[in-house]
């Protein structure tokens, strides 16, 4: 399998796939076949097998999938298993927001300090370790760390990006809403545009109107 063959579609839908396999399982469910499987994601069962060959195929023909064991290759896929840790910069609404509410632990990462300005350890709780970003060069030198959240405004995202990449930062979730300019191809970053996606609804709902 080469990973640079596989297409960013069938990337995006592995965590669909997950979503959907611990449904079945707190269901009950044991087994399960591409059709019925695609039946739940609106996807073709020859689409769910086509996916599943990037990566060697799982099930047996008439056999299905077996829930439990699909879940777990899929997450290894996912790097689900290999604990990594994060940072998040920025403890303003919308970082204070992901801090109390996103589950990170269920994607097989450590949430481990936010950074900005101050103290705003009232803020976020006990919870979470809290610094302000002039430690940051040194708290990831003693620690160090795969994942940088970027909650902060967007006019400070192109400099911390560089900051947080010579500090040894390898993947960056992008919240800011700019595209980060000059990041080395090593260093993975995952934009995350909210408007994107309700742009798109909106589009859907005009084309039925029209």
């Amino acid at each position: 399998m080469k990973s640079q063959r596989i297409s960013k579609n069938v990337i995006r839908r592995l965590p669909r796939y997950i979503r959907h396999l611990d449904l079945l399982t707190c269901e009950g469910v044991t087994r399960v076949s591409s059709s019925e499987l695609g039946k739940r994601m609106s996807l073709t069962a020859s689409q769910i097998r086509q996916d599943f060959n990037c990566f060697g195929g799982f099930g047996q023909q008439g056999y299905g999938y077996n829930v439990e064991e699909l879940r777990s290759k899929l997450a290894a896929i996912l790097g689900m298993e290999r604990s990594r840790s994060a940072i998040i910069i920025g403890a303003g609404n919308l970082g204070r927001a992901i801090i109390k509410n996103f589950r990170f632990g269920a994607c097989g990462v450590t949430l481990r300090a936010a950074f900005d300005i101050g103290d705003k350890r009232e803020a976020i709780g006990d919870a979470l370790s809290f610094y302000d970003i002039g430690e940051l060069e040194n708290y990831l030198r003693e620690n160090p760390t795969d994942i940088a959240v970027l909650t902060l405004p967007a006019d400070a995202a192109d400099g911390m990006a560089h900051r947080l990449v010579g500090a040894g930062i390898r993947g960056i979730w992008n919240f800011t809403n700019v595209e980060l300019r000059g990041i080395p191809e090593n260093v993975v970053v995952e934009n995350v545009h909210f408007s994107d996606s309700l742009l798109a609804l909106n589009y859907y709902l005009s084309k039925e109107e029209k």
